[in-house]
């Protein structure tokens, strides 16, 4: 959760104003994008590259980290570990 964050707020800072993602990966590998998109493509079909990763890919490249990291953060404190309730001793009078 923190990972991404941090992430998140690296590429928010020191990556240009308006780098989408996919301008990121190709800085990262030149050949990524297109690898991406034959697995996609070979593996979910050409709708998956249309529909999913497309508009993902024209996001600012800190979107992604960002939502992963508060989707993780709502995983872990939605599936924290249960607190116990204090026990109720019951007198009688």
């Amino acid at each position: 959760m923190l990972l991404f964050r941090t992430f998140a707020v690296l590429a928010a800072v020191l990556l240009p104003d308006g780098t989408t993602l996919d301008v990121g990966l190709v800085s990262l590998s030149p050949t990524l994008v297109s690898h991406l998109r034959h697995f996609v493509q070979h593996v979910l079909g050409a709708w998956a590259w249309s529909h999913v990763f497309m508009p993902l890919l024209v996001r600012p490249v800190w979107l992604i980290p960002l939502c992963l990291g508060m989707v993780c953060a709502g995983v872990s404190v939605t599936t924290g570990a249960p607190t116990e309730s204090p026990r109720r001793t019951r007198t009688r009078g």
